[in-house]
């Protein structure tokens, strides 16, 4: 069984709809324990590593439909619970890609123990993570999400000629965390804040690769594709939670609901093909760099619209119920709204733009096809993901 088809067996029975994470955690500060018990349990922390690392390979090229396939499944049960799932790949792919092998197979042996990993790139206005001549960490990473959980998280640390270096710290958990201001709309459970490193060094942590690693492209700016994936599934938990509540109330047949839904099934389906192919061209790194980037902007821009619009048809449909902190729909478009809120939206806009403007070729030949979705049953992952219906 592939990752994706053992996650439905992670939910529980008894409450058909709940997914990975039972909705009790959604205040400030919060983080789903229940959630990543479940994901540590199955083996989905160790997944994203290669078999002969203990996990199942999901990081290699050839296992990005299932990669993609997981992040989306994980999405649309919470996308709190899917943030930091995504942090987690990250990570892990980072330091497969740019790690000495010894360092990797350290790190390795921590994931398959269960160790949570995350990526903190963001800084304070002041005070950012320095790392000095002695090999002694000053500073701090803000909006660093799973802070206080994540005991392995991977951080940029800025050396004295201005470059930046990755390491993964080794964190006790509950160390050095400041949840107290992450007052946000949505993503409560996160567990999102600040994370000071002062006093922590080079003994404390693993070195990844070489100084300026981290943004070596195209592999960083074309990463989206995974939270893009993760953001597909939110789209599809508040399309769940529209049908579900047009359904209860008996308004299915109205002409106007179906208009409003019809509308949402677009918005949601054209994601799922652009997330799925942008997951392939990154993965594959066809063409320039700027290339492979310019499509997962394009991508970026879409799912980041399908995911407003989405939100809005379902709240036009539902109405005033649908703000009631009673309403399953509440949290979903709360949670849905502050994550698609990524950094610098309008540079992937112009960015893929200005790409495509400046393209020799005819539009239509800029991302040649790489090969159509396989029929069912004859893709490789092809148990992966099963509805929670059909496991059961």
């Amino acid at each position: 069984m592939s990752p994706t088809s053992l996650l439905p067996l992670a939910r529980r029975p008894a409450a058909p709809g709940d997914g990975l994470c039972d909705g009790a955690e959604d205040a400030q500060g919060d983080f789903p324990t229940r959630a990543m018990a479940r994901l540590r349990r199955i083996g989905l922390l160790a997944a994203p590593l290669p078999e002969a690392l203990g996990g199942r390979g999901l990081c290699e090229p050839d296992r990005v439909d299932a990669l993609r396939a997981l992040l989306t499944e994980v999405g649309r049960d919470d996308l709190a619970v899917g943030r930091l799932y995504e942090g987690h790949v990250n990570a892990l792919a980072l330091v497969l890609r740019y790690a000495e092998p010894a360092v990797a197979g350290r790190l390795a042996r921590d994931a398959a123990q269960g160790h949570l990993f995350g990526v903190w790139n963001t800084e304070p206005a002041e005070g950012g993570l320095v790392l000095d001549g002695a090999g002694g960490l000053h500073g701090a990473k803000s909006y660093a999400s799973g802070a206080g959980f994540v005991t392995r998280p991977l951080v940029t640390a800025r050396l004295a000629d201005g470059r930046r270096l990755m390491l993964v710290m080794r964190l006790e958990p509950g160390a050095r965390a400041d949840l107290s201001a992450w007052r946000a709309h949505g993503m409560r459970a996160s567990a999102t804040g600040t994370v000071d490193f002062s006093g922590l060094g080079l003994r404390d942590g693993e070195v990844i690769g070489a100084p300026d690693d981290y943004g070596r492209q195209p592999f960083f700016f074309a990463g989206a594709w995974r939270f893009l994936a993760v953001q597909l599934g939110g789209i599809e938990a508040v399309i769940e939670t529209h049908r579900a509540h047009l359904s209860a109330t008996d308004r299915a047949e109205d002409p106007h609901q179906q208009a409003r839904f019809g509308q949402a099934m677009v918005a949601a389906e054209t994601s799922r093909l652009l997330v799925a192919r942008a997951a392939r061209i990154a993965a594959a790194e066809a063409g320039s760099p700027e290339r492979v980037i310019a499509y997962v902007n394009l991508a970026r821009t879409a799912v980041e619209q399908a995911g407003l619009d989405v939100i809005a048809l379902a709240q036009r449909s539902i109405g005033l119920a649908g703000f009631l902190e009673s309403h399953p729909l509440e949290r979903r478009m709360r949670d849905l709204a502050t994550y698609l809120r990524q950094p610098a939206p309008d540079f992937a806009l112009t960015g893929m733009a200005a790409h495509a403007l400046a393209a020799l070729e005819p539009l239509h030949a800029l991302w040649p096809e790489m090969g159509p979705d396989p029929e069912p049953g004859m893709r490789p992952d092809a148990d992966a993901p099963r509805s929670a219906e059909a496991v059961g």
